[in-house]
């Protein structure tokens, strides 16, 4: 089973060399895909220098700051094309824990896609966030889970695995969301073509190094594609 993790960057240099190593201490067999949005810092040049010693590791240069959403989808297109069976989001930032990884892997095993949920038992398991946040995620959800019907509590969550099946059955190209509401987008397809998703609980620590990317431009373009994608499900355009 070939594995892929992308991992969108933008200015991450504090963080990435140790994320790849411990991404590969904890599953040396899984590749890593790197897409840096040319970041301004210098990340694409160290990914460059560690994937010239690593042949697990790739890199995928953009020209510039082209959004979570598009970068997801490029990783995508990366891993069909090189025929990978199993596909992770994952965030540069530590915030997702890689220790996880073998736990997503079992999962698989009786699902298409696997979703790492903040909200999927009685207590929320998220670290360091101000209140603001964490209410304004949590109410996200709600909110999308009402809206879509979609039967998860943690739909906006950035921390998953997909089996390539499941990529491979969905418009790609029709696909132009960023931050949440990618994650929210991606989810519902695969729902609607009656793949198997399946929560497990993580534990989401905020990021230790660098600067969250999270603007109300994201927060209102979530708010928004649950209601385009509730309306194209309504209307069969989905």
């Amino acid at each position: 089973m070939r594995i892929l993790i992308v991992v969108p960057t933008y200015n991450e240099r504090e963080n990435i060399t140790a994320l790849i190593d411990l991404i590969f201490e904890v599953y040396a067999g899984a590749e890593v895909l790197v897409v840096d949005d040319n970041s301004p810092d210098g990340t694409g040049d160290i990914v460059a220098g560690l994937a010239e010693r690593d042949k697990r590791l790739h890199l995928l240069r953009r020209a510039g700051k082209l959004g979570l959403g598009t970068a997801y989808v490029a990783g995508f297109r990366y891993a069909l094309e090189h025929e990978y069976d199993v596909v992770f989001e994952m965030d540069a930032d530590f915030s997702h824990d890689a220790h996880e990884i073998p736990n997503f892997l079992n999962a698989l095993q009786n699902a298409d896609v696997v979703i790492g949920s903040r909200y999927s038992t009685n207590t929320t398991s998220v670290v360091n966030w101000p209140l603001k946040r964490l209410v304004l995620s949590y109410s996200a959800n709600i909110y999308t889970r009402i809206l879509t019907g979609m039967p998860m509590h943690d739909a906006t969550g950035g921390f998953n695995c997909f089996k390539t099946s499941v990529l491979r059955s969905i418009a790609l190209d029709d696909i132009h969301s960023n931050g949440y509401a990618f994650q929210i987008e991606i989810k519902f397809r695969a729902w609607r073509k009656k793949f198997r998703l399946k929560e497990i609980p993580i534990v989401f620590v905020d990021r230790r190094n660098g600067v969250s990317k999270m603007s109300k431009r994201i927060v209102f373009e979530a708010a928004w594609m649950v209601i385009l994608l509730k309306f194209k499900a309504i209307t069969g355009r989905l």
